[in-house]
């Protein structure tokens, strides 16, 4: 029996020009979860990235405090998250009260506009359905890259974290009502450097773990 290990990227740098990069937290996330890797002496045969700088950062400052240094990192842009920037976009802004939204007004306009996207609206680079289906095989890709036996670590995303676990609870590959709902219930509580556990053997893939963080218990612990 096979395992993938998707861990979310650490802080990102909310509210900054370039959200794509790591925050100061981030990196010492990023860190900490290499250091409880190490302790835990897990030894990964496949180390997977999505196209992201976040995930490229991410996976850098794991490898580096994991002692994996000597394993190739392998790039996969079916592990990148969904356009945040273009769903916003496509919905419609709303009047804030200030020149800038509150967190409280943001996360009601973000959760606004999750909801139209994912109902199949229009106007998207990438649409929900999309979405869905690169995720899930970039998982089945990984899957096979790692063989039986084997552990895989992928630096990911958030959402796309939230699918696997959700699609692997519901046993939908598509994006029903109920996988949806699942998803966006996960998706709004999947921690920064958490890791999600999936096992992989002859029933195919089974989700036996979700964000888990007890690395980040002593402090920073984030969620956006």
């Amino acid at each position: 029996m096979g395992q993938v290990l998707l861990v979310r990227h650490g802080q990102a740098s909310w509210g900054a020009d370039d959200y794509d990069l790591l925050s100061p937290l981030g990196w010492e996330q990023s860190r900490m979860l290499g250091h409880a890797l190490a302790a835990r002496a897990t030894t990964p045969d496949l180390l997977v990235q999505g196209g992201m700088r976040r995930h490229r950062e991410t996976a850098s400052a794991v490898v580096e405090k994991a002692g994996w240094e000597a394993m190739e990192v392998v790039n996969d842009g079916g592990w990148n998250e969904f356009d945040h920037v273009g769903m916003l976009a496509a919905a419609p802004d709303p009047e804030f009260a200030g020149s800038e939204p509150t967190a409280a007004e943001f996360q009601g306009w973000f959760e606004a506009a999750t909801d139209r996207w994912t109902s199949g609206g229009t106007g998207y680079s990438e649409s929900y359905a999309e979405f869905a289906e690169r995720i899930g095989a970039a998982l089945a890709r990984t899957t096979e890259l790692a063989g039986a036996s084997s552990t895989a670590v992928v630096f990911t995303s958030g959402g796309a974290i939230s699918w696997v676990a959700a699609s692997l609870l519901t046993g939908s590959t598509s994006p029903d009502p109920a996988t949806t709902s699942l998803w966006g219930q996960l998706n709004k509580v999947v921690v920064n450097t958490s890791i999600t556990k999936v096992v992989t053997g002859r029933r195919g893939a089974t989700l036996v773990s979700f964000n888990e963080h007890s690395h980040l218990e002593g402090g920073g612990l984030t969620y956006r």
